[in-house]
This record gives structure tokens, sequence and C-alpha cells, in this order.
């Protein structure tokens, strides 16, 4: 077995230990390790453009808000702008600030056709630590992969 289908595997099984409908849950690492492997996958960050713009964002991501800001309204055109830069075949790894807004993309997008999607667990930033900051527990920036503040 390749390590592509090893981590595909290990994202199959997780998402069923979770008990979500889509394809599978990455660490930001294996995330980052798939992506290395299979350039085709695209990364859909799914935070606000003010979270990209403030807190920093993953270079080559591709940025589709999930819900606006300010007042978090869903974006009614979120499975169309995703389907216009990857087909709904295409393998989609999406992250959010800790995996919540990500995990909701995944699970619609999956109910409205697209086959193989994925929940970047953790996101960006991970989970509040102790002191209710981020970037502390875990995420995308802690794991010390690619980001730049713009």
């Amino acid at each position: 077995m390749d390590r592509l289908t090893e981590l595909q595997t290990l994202a199959g099984n997780r998402a069923k230990e979770l008990k979500v409908s889509y394809a599978g849950c990455l660490t930001p690492k294996e995330a980052h390790e798939l992506l290395t492997l299979m350039p085709a996958a695209k990364l859909i960050d799914v935070r606000t453009k003010a979270e990209c713009d403030w807190v920093g964002r993953v270079p080559g991501a591709v940025e589709v808000e999930l819900m606006g800001y300010p007042g978090n309204a869903l974006n009614a055109m979120f499975a169309h702008q995703v389907e216009a830069v990857a087909g709904k075949s295409a393998t989609l790894l999406f992250m959010c600030r800790s995996g919540g807004r990500s995990n909701m993309a995944a699970t619609s997008l999956t109910a409205a056709g697209f086959s193989q999607c994925y929940n970047v667990l953790e996101g960006f930033e991970g989970d509040k630590d102790a002191a209710s900051q981020r970037n502390t527990k875990g995420g995308w920036r802690a794991a010390a992969l690619p980001w730049v503040q713009s």
C-alpha cells in the first residue's frame, strides 16, 4: 500500500469513528502530506476573508467563505463557487479556524454530490487553550506547516 492510499484509508477510518458522512478526516500534517502527494487535490479555506487577512493564510489554498463577516450568514453560492474551481469528483480538503465550519462544508458538499470531501481537523488555529487563546493546542500554524501573514 502506498502512502497516499494509507492516508486516505486512515482518514476514512477516522470519519467512520466520528460518524461523519464525508470521505475522511485528516490532521493538519496528514492534510499537508496528502496535498504534496496529490497535487490535483484542493485545499479549500472556508474562513472569512477577514480571518485570512488578519490571522494568516495557507499558500495555494482556494479561499471560499462558507459564512460571511460580519453576521455569519451562510454563503448561498458556496457549492457553486467550489464547483467552479474543482469538479464534484475532485479531492477537496476543507479547513476553517478550528474544524467546525470545515465539517459543515464537507458534510453539505457531500450531500450535494461532491464525492471526495475531507475535513482538516483542528483547522488553521486549533482549539482555544486554558487562557481562551488559539494556536497553542493544534492547527495548521501550530504544526509549523506553510502559511503567510498578509
